[in-house]
């Protein structure tokens, strides 16, 4: 069985949370809930579950104040939000998982599934989500990416381009390493577009810092740091030529 916390400030969301698990996750347990921060941080000295599912906004304080209070995280969060863009925006950057209020069932079975799946420790990722929130007037510095068998926590400035694989993304970084990434390029190019990358052709993603030239010829391309040739779509061109003049 999965081992599971509720720490919700409303009853009648964490009734609807137990009730949701009942009917569409079996092997879920509740060994405990709580009603606030405070409370929650009580219980998590007491028990540990397996997963954690936590409310941001709560009366007491938001669940970001309960992660400052926890030492260690040795168990799975998923976050539950009513709406909170920033925090939206972090969930992404450190690749955690969150659900949105009311909560979707399908959107819940495939947050269990990546837990059944995975089991991965996850306390680097919560550290990346602490730094995203606590800095958030600064641009992020580091991405979570998700490879098939390991949680990579990557400096973004290190990210040279990224080339779409069908549902992946395959991520070249300056100095020759890649990564396969089982998310698609359109997710990255929401997540990187302010941070000076650019999406120059439906295939490819670039860090404008690592392009070295633009060549008109042969239907218009850019040449990379690391010497690859990245198309430039037709529709792209007269954008790509206006971004590279206002570099």
């Amino acid at each position: 069985m999965i081992k599971a916390i509720i720490i919700d400030d409303i009853e009648q969301a964490r009734i609807t949370l137990k009730k949701d698990l009942e009917t569409y996750a079996g092997d879920v347990q509740i060994i405990g809930e709580a009603g606030g921060v405070i409370e929650g941080a009580k219980l998590l000295k007491t028990i540990q579950p397996d997963i954690l599912f936590l409310d941001i906004q709560m009366q007491d304080g938001s669940g970001f104040d309960l992660l400052d209070i926890l030492k260690d995280i040795p168990f799975k969060i998923i976050f539950i939000t009513a709406s909170d863009a920033h925090a939206i925006k972090a969930f992404r950057y450190a690749a955690i998982d969150y659900l949105m209020k009311p909560v979707d069932p399908d959107e819940l079975t495939a947050a269990l599934n990546k837990y059944r799946d995975q089991k991965l420790n996850e306390n680097e990722k919560y550290k990346l989500l602490n730094d995203s929130l606590k800095n958030h007037h600064k641009p992020n510095e580091r991405l979570a990416l998700h490879t098939q068998d390991k949680i990579h926590i990557v400096n973004i400035n290190d990210i040279l381009r990224c080339e779409s694989s069908v549902n992946y993304t395959e991520f070249h970084f300056n100095g020759g390493k890649k990564l396969l990434v089982t998310k698609t390029l359109k997710d990255f190019e929401d997540l990187l577009s302010d941070q000076g990358f650019y999406r120059v052709h439906q295939s490819h993603l670039v860090n404008t810092k690592f392009i070295k030239e633009y060549v008109k010829t042969d239907g218009g391309y850019l040449l990379m740091a690391d010497g690859f040739n990245v198309p430039v779509s037709v529709r792209k061109r007269p954008e790509v030529m206006k971004m590279l003049e206002e570099l």
